[in-house]
């Protein structure tokens, strides 16, 4: 503990002499959160990304969305403190794959999922999150919707709206794999209590939860509804998070792991400031044009 407390000292101590902010995802490792300036889902961070008046950001999070945070500070230093942090699901569709889609789809609106790279964000409309995919979605003019690249949350979307969502065959494994006959053994163990599942969860799991949500949402709503437990059906370390921002409620962990989310530590994050280690850097014309799409999406937002 002695070691731990001594770590975030430190980095406390290097973010004021820097003035540097870090931006947590709520995946995050809990330890983390105690040196976070802001910790929140994907639209929330890149919200504040946007606000931000420091020198560095410091994303604890994964690439994709450090990556984000560059794109809308360009002239700021945005540092990744594991460089390994990647995304599986990200790295399903490539600017290939879109340009084959508008080709065989030239009346479609791209909507890319905020889980993309760079580049893949510069070649589509505009990007959502899954806390605001619904939004942007309503809010094109176009009948035809290519959504990509998680196939779960083009689902849920499409029973949203009445524009036509075309699928890209993409899913989040740590949310694919949870299985519904499991989530109807464990909610026996647990009769009293709400299941709150993220909508990149499979169909047949989402079939049977009480409320779906984005992370950000989750927490709003075990806050407001008059229940007092919860199985919490999305990446395990948004549990945490709930436990700390919902007291006297109890939440239960109906969840998988995701190594890329726990890649970051208190250790690489000390580094990284210190060291000025794995600064985010991206081409200029794609960061341009990648910009658009986030910005429009904030605008909608």
């Amino acid at each position: 503990m002695d070691a731990t407390r001594n770590l975030i000292d430190q980095i406390n101590s290097l973010k004021k002499e820097k003035n540097a902010i870090l931006l947590v995802h709520n995946y995050q490792r809990p330890e983390i959160y105690e040196v976070a300036d802001f910790i929140g889902d994907s639209l929330e961070l890149s919200r504040k990304a946007a606000e931000t008046n420091a020198d560095t950001i410091v994303f604890c999070g994964v690439k994709f969305m450090a990556a984000t945070a560059k794109i809308l500070n360009p002239t700021k230093n945005v540092l990744l403190p594991n460089m390994e942090a990647g995304c599986s699901l990200a790295d399903m569709v490539t600017v290939q794959d879109v340009e084959v889609l508008r080709a065989n789809f030239p009346d479609a609106a791209v909507v890319s999922y905020v889980n993309t790279n760079a580049d893949v964000k510069a070649v589509s409309d505009i990007c959502c999150t899954s806390a605001n995919a619904v939004k942007v979605v309503n809010s094109l003019p176009h009948d035809e919707v290519i959504f990509l690249p998680d196939k779960n949350l083009g689902r849920y979307v499409q029973s949203f709206t009445d524009k036509k969502i075309i699928l890209w065959d993409g899913c989040c494994a740590i949310h694919q794999e949870l299985d519904r006959d499991d989530l109807i053994s464990f909610k026996k163990a647990h009769p009293r209590a709400k299941i709150i599942a993220h909508p990149e969860c499979n169909e047949a799991v989402l079939e049977v939860a009480d409320h779906i949500c984005s992370t950000g949402g989750m927490g709003k709503f075990a806050a407001k509804d008059e229940g007092s437990e919860y199985i919490v059906v999305t990446e395990c370390g948004m549990t945490n998070k709930l436990r700390d921002d919902v007291p006297g409620k109890e939440f239960f962990s109906f969840c998988n792991l995701c190594h890329y989310m726990k890649a970051t530590t208190l250790e690489l994050i000390l580094e990284a400031l210190q060291e000025n280690k794995n600064p985010i850097t991206i081409d200029q014309a794609i960061m341009n044009k990648a910009r658009t799409s986030i910005t429009r999406m904030l605008a909608v937002s």
